[in-house]
């Protein structure tokens, strides 16, 4: 009998908690990732602690909460209460284990399956959770769950509260380091979210006075049409405005929680600034008329939410609480009194607001005929598109896969092709682009649809209505390293800002780093991304090594490319903040600028020629 058929007792496993965690980590924190990505487990892992410390808060005890990195050492010190001693090695190492099934103690929390810090202990080669509480202080020190030590003291001289060190474990997650931006925006956000509360990083203080105001006024890469709005009430905090771009740009929160993803509650904002306005105005304005350039951000706190993955991206709760309105509800009738309210009493807002609507409508409607006709071409050409080699699975689609889904939109027919032959069907789409791609900057919405190739991805991506209707978590420009390379690189990265930001606000745009070098002996072949990359691996190959300079993405194997575009792709987000001058770029670099732009490339190639010379 076939070994693999004989399936007995003895195949049967019960893995204890720390074992499955580290086993599946993915089931807790996500993915695992180096630090180059903001939803990096190294970032899950400072999050998780940093949720506890903000309950704390939100019960109001505590109004300062410490966060030290220092190399791989994480240390997180609140001000709260304290973990009761008696529970303080349960708390990290029990599952289903926490206060925060008592509504008594934690009323509106985020953590609520007891998971959060043992998903952190097992995955940490070292932890220490330590809490003081009226003198009175206990340790207990772990290594990827197992317990080391515990030790008890009395007559202790600090304040109430919990500790909680931490080094993420190499072995798990292979070689990281944080990246400081990443953790900054993540402690902005808790600081937005909870008014008043300080968070100092490595010394460094974060505090917010007017919540998501300060927060829309920190995002914006742009002036707003109108001064944003901000309303507050119980358990809700709105702040709304437009600018001048394509697209809808929301920072949904949930109990202290960056919702990334959406969910009930986003949906429900959605729907009720449409419907406000709409009886505002007294007008049937079109949805997207009214939401097209819209700022946003929505902050609710709700009694036992569900989130849609434990880690907690996406709202799926219905209900506010147990005995509480819907959450459609509850923000429908919110901005319905305190929008309408607003508008009334501010007319020049109300004016701006208007004409931006207006505006939009009329746009829509001077392209609609083109539109038609683009998208009954999109129709027809889908069927047998040979620029789009698609994949089996979408991000649309219900599947634990759908996370992995994207798209590389290649330049050329030669490097499409070794990307398809190399490619995972099930998760990874091509797309080819024929020669360069039109410069969009400065157009109108209407190229989109009278441009074929800009058509073609616009329906590929499935993000002319919606980007809630993105076919690909990741929208990824895969171009030769050299001249022609970047600029088609530039171009489309300028097509994605001018008609699809959110593509970039939401982290879906990626650039594909493809290997400069191949330096290879008889026994091994290194792949190398830089001139000092290639230089090492020269001194580690040993005498006379054969390099290879590659010049385009086409000249690589098929086989050659599984080594680029799975395990060990490089990919570098783009991404969009307030501090990036965009139009400021954009008019220099893609602008009708010509002079201007010549006499920078001249005079920067003065100063690198009169650097060479001092050199030699």
């Amino acid at each position: 009998m076939d070994a693999a058929a004989n399936y007995s007792d003895e195949h049967i496993r019960t893995l204890d908690w720390k074992e499955h965690i580290r086993r599946r980590p993915g089931m807790y924190i996500g993915k695992l990732g180096d630090g180059t990505s903001s939803d990096d487990g190294i970032y899950i892992l400072i999050k998780e602690v940093l949720d506890n410390s903000i309950d704390e808060y939100m019960m109001g005890f505590g109004k300062s909460i410490e966060v030290t990195i220092a190399g791989d050492v994480v240390t997180i010190r609140d001000y709260g209460r304290g973990v009761p001693l008696g529970k303080l090695a349960d708390v990290a190492s029990k599952m289903n284990t926490g206060a925060k099934y008592d509504s008594k103690a934690f009323k509106k929390s985020v953590g609520l399956n007891g998971v959060g810090i043992k998903a952190v202990n097992a995955l940490s080669s070292e932890f220490t959770i330590r809490s003081v509480r009226d003198g009175e202080a206990r340790s207990v020190d772990f290594s990827a769950g197992e317990e080391l030590a515990d030790r008890s003291e009395s007559g202790v001289q600090e304040k109430n509260g919990t500790t909680i060190r931490f080094v993420a474990d190499r072995s798990v997650f292979g070689d990281y380091a944080y990246n400081f931006d990443y953790v900054e925006a993540m402690i902005r956000n808790y600081c937005y979210l909870n008014a008043g509360l300080v968070i100092k990083l490595n010394g460094q203080s974060f505090v917010s006075k007017n919540g998501l105001l300060d927060l829309l006024n920190e995002q914006m890469a742009e002036e707003p049409l109108y001064p944003p709005i901000h309303l507050s009430g119980p358990d809700i905090e709105v702040a709304i405005t437009h600018g001048s771009g394509y697209g809808e740009t929301y920072f949904s929160f949930v109990n202290g929680q960056h919702t990334t993803q959406g969910g009930t509650h986003q949906a429900a904002f959605r729907e009720a600034i449409a419907k406000t306005i709409r009886e505002f105005y007294r007008k049937d304005y079109d949805a997207s008329d009214i939401r097209t350039s819209i700022i946003a951000a929505i902050s609710i706190k709700v009694e036992e939410p569900m989130f849609e993955s434990q880690t907690k991206t996406k709202l799926g709760s219905k209900d506010m609480g147990p005995d509480g309105p819907t959450v459609r509800n509850f923000v429908v009738d919110f901005l319905k009194e305190q929008l309408d309210n607003y508008l009334h009493k501010n007319p020049e807002t109300a004016d701006a607001l208007n004409r931006k609507i207006v505006e939009n409508e009329k746009e829509r409607k001077a392209i609609s005929g083109v539109q038609k006709k683009a998208r009954e071409m999109a129709k027809k050409v889908s069927l047998n598109n040979k620029k789009l080699r698609d994949c089996r699975i979408h991000l649309t689609d219900k599947n634990e896969r759908a996370e992995q889904t994207m798209i590389f939109i290649t330049e050329g027919n030669s490097a499409s092709g070794s990307i398809t032959k190399s490619r995972d069907v099930n998760t990874q789409a091509v797309f080819s682009l024929r020669g360069k791609p039109l410069n969009s900057y400065g157009l109108t919405k209407k190229v989109v649809y009278e441009n074929e190739e800009f058509n073609l991805l616009q329906a590929a991506l499935n993000i002319e209505e919606d980007m809630d209707n993105l076919r690909y978590n990741k929208v990824i420009i895969a171009t030769d390293a050299d001249v022609d390379g970047m600029h088609i690189r530039l171009l489309m990265m300028t097509f994605f800002l001018q008609f699809f930001p959110d593509v970039i606000r939401q982290g879906h745009l990626f650039v594909l780093q493809t290997p400069l070098f191949r330096v290879r002996n008889k026994k091994e072949t290194v792949y190398c991304y830089s001139e000092e990359e290639k230089e090492k691996a020269i001194a580690r190959l040993g005498a006379n090594p054969e390099i290879t300079r590659f010049k385009g993405l086409g000249e690589i194997s098929a086989d050659e490319f599984k080594e680029f575009i799975g395990e060990n792709m490089r990919l570098e987000k783009v991404r969009l903040t307030k501090d990036d001058p965009i139009h400021d770029m954009l008019e220099f670099y893609m602008g009708k600028n010509s002079y201007e732009r010549q006499g920078f490339i001249i005079d920067n190639l003065r100063i690198e020629a009169d650097y060479i010379d001092e050199a030699i």
